[in-house]
């Protein structure tokens, strides 16, 4: 595996990768890599013939008051999954690289990146359609690969790569899951053994509403009021948002008459964590 630190590496590694005719398949990461990155991963080898990862973490997606200075950073044992997963090329820049210094251009999806998530942390949007911006530019990828965990996130990429005309097509992917349901995160290895099952409460809420939805449910506010039962079933837990959208636009939609997005954020201890489901999708659909 070639691991690139500079911008000028990563080009030219991915064109001379791409020069015979190749496809590239790139999974852009923040480390601290779990099973459901390496599910990205196995889905850009099957679908690509040249496989590169990057590791950074964005400090542009973080607020003042985040959790940037103890995010986990794992480099080494990454390094090692990565070349376990036979992964053709790492980019793993200095925020320096990066970011030079007097930076003052961002990349922001209006309309879109104020909801959800966008809401409570302002700006973190634009941080996260900045830096896949800068990446997919420098590793000039064919196809993209990511997490439907981040649901609103992959819309708002995805209408970024429709408005700016670059030439790479975005791939999500489903969920990976504890044998619990927890949704697999970083940001799981935060939490504290009473902490991890609270965190249950997140699936159970989702669980809950595929259940009534199963049973014929399509009102939405009754959807959520169900969804919000089973989380006040945990008191510490501090729900954030659960929300019924419209995967493409993120708006609250009223009634489920096509494949919907229900997403929830909550802080667990003061852990931030998200979970989704796609209703209306097939069995086997992202998201479930």
């Amino acid at each position: 595996m070639k691991i690139c630190s500079t911008t000028d590496e990563m080009r030219a590694a991915s064109r001379a990768a791409r020069h015979p005719g190749k496809r590239l398949g790139f999974v852009p990461t923040m480390g601290a890599l779990h099973p459901g990155h390496l599910s990205l991963v196995r889905a850009a080898r099957a679908r690509s013939d040249v496989v590169a990862v990057s590791i950074f973490v964005n400090p542009l997606q973080f607020g003042p008051a985040e959790d940037l200075a103890k995010y986990p950073r794992t480099f080494e044992r990454d390094v090692e999954f990565l070349e376990s997963e036979v992964v053709d090329i790492l980019f793993a820049p200095t925020p320096e690289e990066m970011y030079p210094a007097g930076a003052v251009t961002y990349v922001t999806v209006e309309g879109l990146s104020e909801k959800l998530c966008g809401k409570s942390r302002p700006g973190h949007f634009r941080g996260v359609t900045t830096v896949v911006a800068k990446l997919f530019n420098i590793v000039e990828p064919d196809l993209a690969f990511f997490g439907q965990k981040d649901a609103a996130q992959t819309t708002i990429i995805r209408r970024m790569v429709r408005d700016l005309n670059l030439p790479v097509e975005i791939v999500v992917c489903p969920i990976v899951r504890e044998p619990d349901g927890l949704a697999m995160s970083s940001r799981n290895a935060y939490l504290s053994p009473r902490e991890r099952k609270s965190a249950m409460v997140l699936h159970r809420s989702l669980t809950q509403l595929r259940d009534r939805f199963d049973q014929g449910e399509r009102n939405a506010a009754n959807l959520i009021e169900a969804g919000r039962q089973v989380l006040a079933q945990e008191p510490a837990v501090r729900v954030d948002y659960l929300e019924i959208v419209d995967p493409a636009t993120l708006d609250p939609v009223q009634e489920l008459r096509s494949t919907t997005l229900v997403a929830i954020a909550a802080l667990v201890g003061n852990t931030r964590l998200i979970d989704n489901i796609l209703m209306g999708a097939h069995d086997g659909a992202p998201g479930f």
